[in-house]
């Protein structure tokens, strides 16, 4: 990591945060990615080799603990103390970018794999209830490869599968790729969205009435974006 050759605690902080991709793969491990795989899906820009690198020197800053997996074969990554301190940091940079950042999508930005391992990541697989629940979301405008997903939520544990896991389906939800990255970052709202049919939800209506708190949205989704050009 360069340093910035100063003693001023703010420079020392920069030379370990302000790394290319840092911010996103603390991120990535406080949403609860702890495999090496998990991790990457969330950074699928990043090479391997330079996500290896950076998680060993996260790793010597004292930020990230390495853990052998349960079979001794593999490791886990994890954030210690200090490294889970800096979160609210990592939020509040999202909320900042939610409220003064541009709000169109550019086309290199519509990224499924990014927002399929974001909902993993995010939803909330209690908000259905103990018993087994599953929504598949069809990507409209996705090949029939990348099309269906299905997120199998039991006893407050959660299962994305890339192929029917079987048994009933409770609900069906359908959007194109950019309608729904714009209801997961909060560009429009659940309600809005199902009302104009950007996204279409079909199944009982007492469990779409417990889609929003399956979104789980968060609090950089619910940010509002500021009005740029207008006098504080």
């Amino acid at each position: 990591m360069k340093s910035y050759g100063q003693f001023c605690p703010i420079a020392k902080a920069a030379e370990i945060f302000c790394e290319r991709w840092t911010a996103l793969v603390i991120r990535n491990l406080g949403a609860g990615a702890e495999r090496f795989s998990d991790i990457h899906r969330g950074v699928p820009h990043m090479s391997a080799t330079l996500l290896t690198r950076r998680l060993r020197q996260l790793e010597a800053e004292g930020l990230v603990t390495r853990r052998r997996n349960a079979t001794g074969r593999a490791w886990t990554y994890h954030l210690s103390a200090a490294g889970a301190e800096f979160l609210p940091l990592v939020g509040a940079l999202g909320i900042w970018g939610r409220r003064w950042t541009r709000r169109e999508l550019q086309e290199g930005e519509l990224d499924l794999g990014l927002l399929i391992w974001g909902l993993e990541y995010s939803v909330d697989p209690a908000a259905f209830g103990p018993e087994r629940r599953v929504l598949r979301l069809e990507v409209t405008d996705q090949p029939q490869h990348k099309r269906f997903y299905w997120f199998l939520c039991e006893a407050g544990k959660l299962e994305l599968c890339v192929s029917d896991p079987g048994g009933e389906t409770d609900l069906y939800l359908r959007a194109t790729l950019a309608d729904l990255i714009r209801v997961y970052r909060g560009d429009v709202t659940l309600a809005a969205a199902m009302g104009d049919g950007r996204l279409e939800v079909d199944g009982a209506p007492k469990l779409q009435r417990r889609l929003a708190r399956w979104f789980n949205f968060d609090a950089m989704a619910k940010t509002a974006p500021a009005e740029v050009g207008r006098a504080g």
